[in-house]
């Protein structure tokens, strides 16, 4: 039986498209099972192994059997991470290494969720691999894909530069910043990953209820986000690199960089929207999921992200550079902080982005077609 990445199987049962509350009663494909597991008929529930599947589960959303089997496992391993990764930074000096911590402990989590723990129950890694389905093991890419991209740039930067991020100097500065940061930025970063971490560990553990998708049509739009979100952020990362090599003057407003003043920030926002998108179109998406991509959005645009890289922007413009903190303060004018406006479809720069998501959805075809 062959499937496609975000395409049904062709011999799954035929969902019904309008959308419903239902439980995760899906049957699982044999040839996801360890070796010798062939049974079709058991009841599948999301992130559960078939053989502890349950027909009659407590519809609650917020179901305390989130918190047992998810959240709280979930923020202590974040928290846990958090508090090394504050001992090292205290250690060297460096704050950033709160920065290597983000995208590395997401993967880990969700990794841990999906093998790590089968693992640890005494399968083998190859069972623990083949219990998941195809659509759960797309989750399990997108995030290695994500992280792993994302890990690759901020140590490289990191080593090249050779000394703390700037972004950090003017905090370090603050008295007994060193005892304060562990709970002012250090843990409250972790209670972020944990609900950021939600649509690729829940997927694994919860036993809950989903809203019912099945779409293939919605599994398409989860590819081209993913894709249009991934080329968002390497091109951004890309073109940003390459203007500082050249020694350019100014502030970068060109490229992607021509569509909105913070692109690699969108291009995170549309990856982690893609994996909702993912889990509802291939009928794995609990409610509480949706919490993912939500607290991403605010810790990118009220926490972290644009938020503190304007703020670090203003200060040190304003204080040592005042043309370049003119020209900031053109640019903000100019383009859109997050969303693009909608003048921007007339850059083709956007077009080149939306290009990429399509281009990934054909790839997502062809392989369907011919695995």
């Amino acid at each position: 039986m062959a499937s496609g990445w975000f395409g049904t199987p062709k011999n799954a049962p035929e969902r019904p498209p309008d959308v419903q509350f239902q439980f995760a009663d899906r049957e699982p494909h044999s040839f996801y099972l360890p070796h010798g597991e062939t049974n079709n008929t058991a009841p599948r529930v999301t992130g559960i192994d078939s053989t502890h599947s349950k027909t009659h589960v407590a519809a609650s959303l917020f179901d305390v059997g989130i918190f047992k089997d998810t959240l709280a496992p979930s923020l202590g391993l974040h928290s846990g991470l958090a508090i090394i990764a504050w001992g090292a930074a205290r250690y060297t000096g460096r704050v950033e290494a709160k920065d290597w911590l983000w995208p590395s402990g997401q993967v880990a989590n969700a990794w841990w969720s999906a093998v790590g723990r089968r693992v640890y129950e005494g399968y083998t890694l190859s069972q623990a691999l083949n219990r998941l389905s195809w659509h759960e093991r797309l989750i399990l890419s997108g995030v290695t894909l994500w992280g792993g991209r994302l890990l690759y740039r901020v140590v490289r930067r990191s080593i090249q530069r050779g000394e703390d991020d700037p972004r950090y100097d003017e905090e370090k500065k603050e008295e007994d910043y060193w005892t304060k940061s562990l709970f002012t930025t250090f843990i409250p970063e972790a209670f972020f990953q944990m609900l950021i971490s939600l649509p690729f560990t829940a997927p694994f553990r919860h036993e809950g209820a989903v809203l019912m998708g099945y779409h293939p049509v919605v599994q398409m739009l989860a590819v081209g986000l993913f894709s249009s979100g991934l080329a968002l952020e390497s091109l951004a990362d890309y073109q940003l690199d390459q203007f500082k090599a050249e020694g350019g003057p100014g502030i970068l407003k060109e490229g992607v960089w021509s569509i909105v003043r913070h692109p690699n920030y969108l291009g995170d926002a549309l990856i982690h929207l893609s994996f909702i998108v993912l889990l509802y179109g291939s009928d794995m998406l609990a409610p509480i999921e949706l919490l993912g991509p939500i607290a991403n959005y605010l810790f990118l645009r009220f926490y972290g992200g644009d938020r503190q890289k304007e703020r670090h922007q203003t200060r040190r413009y304003s204080a040592s550079q005042p043309d370049k903190f003119a020209e900031l303060q053109m640019f903000r004018q100019e383009k859109n902080a997050f969303w693009p406006a909608a003048k921007e479809f007339q850059n083709k720069w956007l077009w080149t982005v939306l290009g990429a998501g399509l281009l990934g959805v054909a790839m997502e075809e062809g392989w369907r077609t011919f695995h």
